[in-house]
Formats: C-alpha cells, structure tokens, sequence
C-alpha cells in the first residue's frame, strides 16, 4: 500500500462518556505527530461539522493544554444524533462530505462513536470508495451500553460500570442506616442490552449488592416482580433493585410506558426516550407494601462520571484512537479498533483487533443469558470475572482547587 499524504478529520458523534475524548486524543496526537497527515482537524458537532465546514484546526491547540483531554468527560469537540440516508435514496450529504473533503485534500477520516456512528463511518466509506476518492476511514468504538458487535467490550463502559456499582454500594449503606425499613429502586440506563445495569452484581462482589437485578434481555413481569419486592421486604425490611431503563413486558411494551409517555417521543435514529420507570417502580411497591420507597434515577451522571473512571478503561480508550490512525496510516481502511481479551500469567490483557464496519453497524451486543442466575434476577460468576478486569486502576485527572481540571480548547476554526 503506497503511503497516502493528506489532511485528516476526527470526529465525535452520539451519546457522551468518560472517556471519549481519551480516544480523541489518542487519535489527535498521533495523527500530529505523523509525517504524512499534513492537517489534524477535529470535526465540530461530529459529522454535522463537516456538513456545515465547521472545522477545527487542532494543530492550534497548546500541546500541554490538549492532554488534558485524556481526563475530560463528554465530547470535547461536540457531538450529534444525525443519521445519513442511504447514498442510493439521497446523496446530497455525501456530495457535500466530498467537497469539504477536497477543499481540505482531507484523505483520512476517523470517526469515534457507538453503533449508529458506525453505521455513518460504514456509509461514507462505502460512498468515497464508489466514487473513486481515496480516503481511509476508520471507526473508534465508543459506547457506555457496551454493546457494539465484534469488540471484547466498549470503551466508556469499564468507567460507567465502575460508577454504577459504587453508586450502588453507596445506595446500600445509605439504605440501611435507619431500623425502620425502606425499597430502594434504581434506574440505570440500557435500551436493549443490559451490560449497565448488570454491572451493579459488582456490588454483590463486596457483598454491599442490590437484591434484584433486571436486565432487557429478558422479558419483565411486573407482577413476579412486585411479589418478590414484597416478599424480600417481610424478610429483611429492606430492599434494593436495579431495574435497566429499556426493560420490556413479553409482548415488546416498554415498562416505563406503563407511567408515562416520554418514550413516545424518539430521536432522529427512530429510538425512543426513556426514562421515569424507577419512579413509576415505586409507586407500584409502595401500593403493594406500604413501604417507604425511593425511586433513584442514575441518568446522566453515570455517563461522564470522570471523578470515578477507570483507569484501564481510559488507557486502553487512547489506546484505540491511537491505533486507528497508525493503521489507516499503514494502508487499512474500512475497519473499526476495537478490542481482544487475553490472558497472560492469568494476568488480563487487552490487544487491538480490526472489525468490519459492516459487521458493527446496527448490530447490538447482549449480555449472554447463561450470565445470568437461575432466576434471572441477577447475575453469577461468569459476569464478574468478565466486568472486574475493566474497572481497574484510579483516573489520574488533575484537580485545581479540589475540583478536576477539564481541558479548555480555543477551538480555532479553519479557514
């Protein structure tokens, strides 16, 4: 493969997490430190930004000001929900991706985000090889519902993980500091797979666990459920269950649909909003037992929880951006870096592996069934062995003043 001189973009896209911009600037520092990427722009509003050419000129940041990146939260160049149609139906967007392409000689393009970002990698990879344009494309993972087909597990998972099961620990000893009794339900977020909400059985490792554990892999029944409440409850007067937002009854229904109709309202890749099932959980134990119930949301602060992040979570994520352009740089193009577990000296040890984009697009990853426990209200051993290796290793986030110290980009626009 003959080596290929030309300017690059990388761009951030969909939901944020701890560690999305570890691997932006994994990605970012390499590429400026390549002899044959001649610009590193950084797309604002991911692929929004190269519609609108809205482009930022990363080799006008302050090196020393840029590393902070590694240890901020969210998408430091911004990000969007914005599906491209099918080339074939309306290419509009993608003539245009070309023209800023050529404006800018642009001739590798990264884009880091989950399935639906894959999925814009896939699509524009497909166009500028139709085409004729040389441009080599590759996708980072990124994705706190660690569910991207392929990849060992996602970055922004291991840190999310890790802030959900201390959060439920914490839940826990605050649960029991009175004699009177209290149901304790909380929400964690995961549409289809449970990986999340399944990282609370963390907590039941140290033995400070919820007693209930229900993932969207299998079918909710809210009677089963209330009874079992009820039932732990007369035992222990004490009760804590994590329930995942994207839990469904046998025939499809949302639960949180039951109490509300936020999830009629749906994002520009058709999802639906979800959100208010721990509440509406509540109200329902608190009518069958007369108990004191609370309802806890996680909701956002379990995606950008940069205080409580994993360390190997956030090196292996620069890791990944690292790769994707020393491999788009050594000829590959269509892939996505993303992740194999091995073992060495028993020892846990994560290595880079190539997938096809087409393979990852629009594929989502399960939590397998034979994880969970004969009752499928929690999960066993086979979970923990496979989750406590991600959650490694204290954030090494600078702090000022007692409070992290974010980056601060001047985000110069190009011209």
């Amino acid at each position: 493969m003959s080596l290929l001189k030309g300017a690059c973009i990388i761009g951030q896209s969909g939901g944020p997490t701890s560690v999305i911009n570890a691997s932006a600037y994994g990605a970012i520092k390499t590429a400026l430190e390549s002899d044959c990427i001649t610009k590193v722009y950084g797309a604002s509003n991911g692929i929004k930004g190269v519609l609108d050419d809205k482009l930022i000129d990363m080799g006008m940041e302050d090196p020393t000001e840029l590393a902070h990146m590694k240890y901020t939260p969210s998408s430091a160049l911004g990000s969007c929900r914005y599906k491209l149609k099918d080339s074939t139906v309306d290419d509009t967007d993608y003539m245009r991706i070309l023209e800023i392409f050529k404006k800018y000689d642009v001739r590798y393009f990264f884009y880091n985000g989950g399935n639906d970002s894959m999925d814009t990698c896939n699509k524009i990879s497909k166009y500028m090889l139709a085409q004729g344009y040389e441009c080599r494309i590759m996708g980072i993972p990124k994705t706190i519902d660690n569910d991207l087909a392929g990849t060992d597990h996602c970055p922004g998972y291991g840190s999310a993980a890790k802030y959900i099961a201390t959060s439920v620990m914490e839940i826990y000893h605050d649960a029991r500091v009175y004699d009177t009794g209290m149901i304790t339900i909380v929400e964690a977020m995961g549409r289809n797979a449970g990986w999340l909400t399944a990282s609370a059985a963390l907590a039941n490792y140290k033995g400070n666990g919820p007693d209930l554990i229900y993932l969207p892999e299998v079918p909710f029944d809210l009677e089963a459920f209330l009874e079992k409440v009820s039932e732990i409850y007369k035992k222990n007067t004490k009760c804590i269950a994590v329930v995942s937002e994207g839990i469904r009854d046998k025939d499809g229904k949302y639960i949180s649909e039951y109490g509300a109709d936020l999830s009629q309202s749906k994002d520009s890749f058709g999802h639906a909003q979800l959100g208010g099932l721990a509440s509406f959980l509540a109200n329902e134990a608190k009518k069958r037992t007369g108990a004191k119930v609370r309802g806890i949301e996680l909701s956002l602060l379990q995606r950008c929880a940069a205080h409580s992040a994993s360390q190997t979570d956030i090196d292996e994520s620069f890791l990944a951006g690292k790769s994707a352009v020393e491999y788009a740089i050594s000829g590959i193009t269509d892939k996505m870096a993303g992740f194999e577990r091995s073992y060495v000296d028993g020892k846990y040890v994560c290595n880079i592996k190539l997938f096809d984009l087409t393979i990852v697009a629009n594929t989502e990853k399960k939590v397998p069934l034979e994880w969970l426990n004969s009752t499928r209200d929690g999960l066993n051993e086979k979970f923990i062995e496979y989750a406590l290796p991600l959650i490694q290793g204290e954030s090494q986030l600078a702090r000022e003043d007692g409070l992290p110290r974010f980056v601060k980009l001047k985000k110069v626009i190009a011209k």
